[in-house]
């Protein structure tokens, strides 16, 4: 394991911290190692602490009365969540699983927010990365909301190329284990909806998968697919 300062440092949220503010704060934080498809913590349980993702991936979700999942935001290293989790008594507002193997800092509410109440800098760099974060999240319904199934699919592809995706020489991969439900629940439709759209993507090579990958060839044609 790396060292402890290293790891902290490693972590958008606490960049720019000195050695010794780091230290004080890896007196209360914890490390947890999850399997493939843990449950970190359910919607509406008592929220006891909030999670960086050291390494690995995690989705969070809500379920509606039928029991359907509604994907609300997939997590990678260095996210924080909930993002609303401190200075509230509000239970977890979604449902935390992890994708894959995942390592996760574990930072208990009550503790961190006294170390911030003590050290106003760390307390401005958690509500800008909340800030941003759910500023993300609008900009992602708003993308979402009005548009058809086809639309939605390619938006969300695009966000994963953007934010996951590693370009090798024009082609864009997405290492993530991402299953068909994932990405149904993600935007909003069945899993059967989902297969038939990839398949069609898949024919017009617009779109190579692999085991765990996506692959776009040519990420403007897929931009361009939805106004053909």
């Amino acid at each position: 394991m790396n060292h402890p300062i290293e790891l902290l440092q490693a972590i958008p949220l606490f960049q720019g911290l000195t050695e010794a503010e780091l230290e004080k704060l890896w007196e209360i934080v914890g490390i947890r190692h999850c399997h493939k498809k843990e449950i970190i913590f359910r919607e509406g349980a008592t929220k006891t602490a909030i999670y960086i993702i050291q390494s690995g991936m995690v989705k969070t979700y809500k379920t509606d009365d039928q029991g359907h999942e509604q994907i609300v935001c997939l997590l990678r290293q260095g996210d924080m969540f909930p993002h609303t989790g401190f200075f509230n008594q509000l239970p977890y507002p979604a449902t935390a699983e992890t994708i894959d193997q995942t390592v996760l800092i574990s930072i208990p509410v009550e503790p961190f927010e006294q170390v911030m109440l003590s050290n106003p800098t760390m307390a401005v760099k958690v509500m800008r990365v909340m800030g941003n974060k759910i500023l993300d999240l609008q900009k992602q319904l708003h993308e979402y909301v009005g548009h058809d199934v086809q639309q939605r699919a390619v938006t969300f592809l695009l966000d994963l190329a953007d934010k996951y995706g590693e370009n090798r020489d024009g082609t864009i991969l997405i290492n993530i284990p991402l299953t068909h439900q994932d990405f149904a629940s993600a935007i909003g439709t069945t899993r059967e909806t989902v297969s038939r759209l990839l398949s069609q993507l898949r024919k017009q090579g617009l779109l190579r998968m692999g085991r765990n990958q996506f692959v776009i060839p040519d990420l403007d044609a897929l931009r361009h697919w939805v106004g053909s």
